[in-house]
Order: structure tokens, then C-alpha cells, then sequence
């Protein structure tokens, strides 16, 4: 039995409803589908479909086995496509969200450079800080960043996101330097006051008296407190206390002096920076080359480093010369 052959002529006459218009389809006569089918449920062991000579109805084991059926089809399609000439074109419309303050810097200049690839793909892309239900608000795929909520999304991590502990020089010289994460409690930290991922509080690693280490949670406290990472990152840079940021968001600031970056021996694991997606299956050839795009940019090295995104920029990748000190 030539198993992929049975199972094309499985979801043919399953979608078609009709074993003669499966047969007329794929221009081969209604007694060979009737074989191929025959031997496919002889070699599974168990009944798909139910014929009659009025209809076909699928049993509750042919209709889960169509869903993988149409999924392995699906795959060996854009399998072949991928490295045939020319392969197919991606088209329709790409709808993304992302979290506003990472997605100007690092989702939005991608899009434009992206669309030139291919540009028979419309794209809208949304930013905000709102966790958005893809699904019900019919989304193709969402950019997210730190740890995700239990959910049945399906997730494909992009990169690690690291984050530390910034403040200015200026507030460092007023207030000192704190040496453990213990200390805070002594300083004016800007807290962002309603992202559930905050909730437990800052992470940071702790070394065990037997040498290894584990994740505590210190909750910040401060006589300010905001909902807009934008405007906690500002007033970190003003001098009004220290902020908990991904390095993403103050390399640059680092880099010149601006701010310094304290506790880094204290720094916890990274987190993530993930591609969800509603589910796995059917994937559309545009939401899958997306997928691929973003996470072959991330993976570049010079993609974080100081100047790999500046604005105005398309997302081409920078030189070694451009991204070096």
C-alpha cells in the first residue's frame, strides 16, 4: 500500500463526501479510491469511514485521523514548495500584535522588510500592552515577551529577554549603590503597577549557603509607580529612582553612561521573547514564513547589538563595523 497515496484519496473522499467525486477529482476510478480505502482501514485496524450508497459519514476515529491527514499533506505541500524553483508565493493578509514598547523598536521595522520579501502579503500590525485573545480578535500570531500564563496557545520561543536592575549615575551618587537585592527596600524603585507578570515581584538569583542557586522575588516599593513601560524607562532616565528593565530597552543608555545597570551578580535566568499562535495545525504559508523570518533576525548577532535597529531603519542587518564599539 503506497501509505501516501491512501492518504490523500482518505481526505479527498472525506472532504467530497462522495467516493465518485474524489475519484473524478484525482482521475482515477471510484473502485481504486474504494481499495486504497479498504486497505488503509485494514492497515490501521479500525473503521473511518461508514459507506453507503447514499452517503459517506466519517466515524469518530476518521474524523480525528483527518485532521492529521490534512496536517501531513499540508506539510509535504509547503515542503515541497519550499525547495522546488521558484516555490509558491506567500499571500493574503498577515495580522500581528506585539507589546507596543518592544514592538516599535524590534517587530515594526521588520514588517517593511519583511513585505518586500513578499510582497503580495498585506500586513497589520497592533501594538499594545493589552493582552489581546488572538483568536477572538483574529489574529494570525502575537509577539510576547517574559513568561507567558498557562494557556492553549501555542508558543515558539524567538530569543531570551534579559533583564536587570538601571538607575542613573546621578541617582547612584545620591542614594548609593545597592550591593544585594535585600537593599531596594532602602530605594525609590519604579514598579510597574498593573503587568501580571510583576506581580510576584523582581527576580533575582540568589546563591544557597550549599553553593547553588535559587529564584527569589523581592517586591519593589516606591513612591512611584506607572502601568506604561515608556514612562517608567523615562523616569529611570530622569534620576527618580531604579527600574527594572529589559536590556533590549537600555543597552543603548548603558552603552553611553546614561544609566548603569547595579545587581548584576544578582541577575535571574532570562526569560523569553515568544511567537503565539492560536494553534499549530494549517498553518498559513505566510503566518509560517513570518515565523521563520522573525526568529532567524533574532538569532543574528549583531540584531541587539547598539544601533542594529535605529530608526528609520528597514531591519537590514548591520555590518560589524556598524554594530563594533
Amino acid at each position: 500500500m503506497d501509505k501516501f497515496k491512501a492518504y490523500a484519496s482518505f481526505v479527498s473522499v472525506a472532504t467530497r463526501g462522495s467516493l465518485t467525486a474524489a475519484a473524478r477529482a484525482e482521475g482515477a476510478a471510484p473502485a481504486i479510491m474504494g481499495r486504497r480505502l479498504d486497505a488503509l482501514e485494514e492497515h490501521l485496524g479500525v473503521k473511518l469511514l461508514v459507506r453507503t450508497t447514499r452517503r459517506i459519514t466519517l466515524t469518530h476515529e476518521g474524523t480525528a485521523f483527518l485532521e492529521d491527514c490534512q496536517r501531513l499533506l499540508a506539510d509535504v505541500a509547503h515542503a515541497e514548495a519550499s525547495v522546488s524553483a521558484g516555490g509558491v508565493k506567500a499571500t493574503g493578509h498577515l495580522r500581528i500584535t506585539a507589546p507596543a514598547g518592544f514592538g516599535r523598536r524590534h517587530v515594526a521595522p521588520l514588517v517593511p522588510a519583511f513585505r518586500a520579501l513578499h510582497p503580495e502579503v498585506t500586513i497589520s500590525l497592533n501594538l499594545s500592552d493589552r493582552i489581546i485573545d488572538l483568536s477572538g480578535e483574529g489574529y494570525d500570531c502575537g509577539v510576547r515577551v517574559g513568561d507567558l500564563p498557562d494557556s492553549s496557545l501555542v508558543s515558539v520561543r524567538l530569543a531570551d529577554n534579559r533583564r536587570q536592575c538601571v538607575a542613573t549615575p546621578e541617582y547612584l551618587a545620591r542614594h548609593g549603590t545597592p550591593t544585594e537585592p535585600g537593599e531596594l527596600a532602602q530605594h525609590e524603585c519604579l514598579a510597574l503597577s498593573s503587568d501580571a507578570s510583576q506581580m510576584r515581584g523582581w527576580p533575582f538569583s540568589i546563591r544557597r549557603a550549599d553553593g547553588s542557586r535559587e529564584t527569589v522575588h523581592i517586591k519593589p516599593s516606591g513612591p512611584l509607580d506607572c502601568s506604561d513601560g515608556q514612562v517608567l524607562h523615562d523616569w529611570c532616565l530622569a534620576g527618580f529612582g531604579i527600574a527594572w528593565r529589559s536590556t533590549w530597552e537600555v543597552e543603548t543608555e548603558i552603552e553611553q553612561g546614561r544609566l548603569v545597570a547595579v545587581l548584576e551578580d544578582f541577575a535571574a535566568p532570562p526569560n523569553g521573547i515568544y511567537l503565539l499562535l492560536p494553534q499549530r495545525k494549517h498553518l498559513p504559508l505566510r503566518v509560517r514564513l513570518w515565523m521563520d523570518f522573525l526568529r532567524a533576525r533574532y538569532a543574528e548577532p549583531t540584531f541587539w547589538a547598539r544601533g542594529a535597529l535605529r530608526p528609520g531603519n528597514t531591519g537590514a542587518p548591520v555590518s560589524d563595523k556598524d554594530a563594533a564599539p
